[in-house]
């Protein structure tokens, strides 16, 4: 993890997370937004890495960049997970798990419906 971290803070990716995270309290009272502080919610990144997994393992065997996209960006944002703010990295781990469905169709020339006969 401590890897991980260390690429995150190399390539700023904290300061993404909370550029991203910045706008979502606004026309709050102060009391509503130390409220939702409290609430843990989805990391931005794995939510990202989620959906490109999926499209991964959707076109994946098509196509050669998005799986590799989506492994880049697993690598260079995981470290950017904070377990006492955020809920789980199940989105990142799932999304990774996907895109590595979609790179070995691709390598071994598999499309879906090779499995549907």
């Amino acid at each position: 993890m401590k890897v991980f971290r260390w690429i995150s803070t190399l390539l700023y990716m904290h300061l993404l997370k909370h550029a991203l995270l910045k706008g979502s309290n606004k026309g709050l009272t102060e009391e509503e937004a130390e409220h939702l502080s409290t609430i843990k919610r989805q990391n931005p990144f794995g939510l990202v890495v989620l959906i490109l997994g999926g499209a991964s393992f959707t076109f994946g065997p098509v196509s050669l960049t998005i799986p590799v996209t989506t492994i880049i960006l697993f690598l260079i944002s995981f470290g950017t997970f904070d377990k006492n703010r955020e809920d789980n990295p199940w989105t990142f781990y799932i999304g990774l798990g996907l895109s590595f469905i979609g790179l070995w169709m691709n390598i071994n020339e598999m499309l879906h419906e090779h499995h549907l006969r």
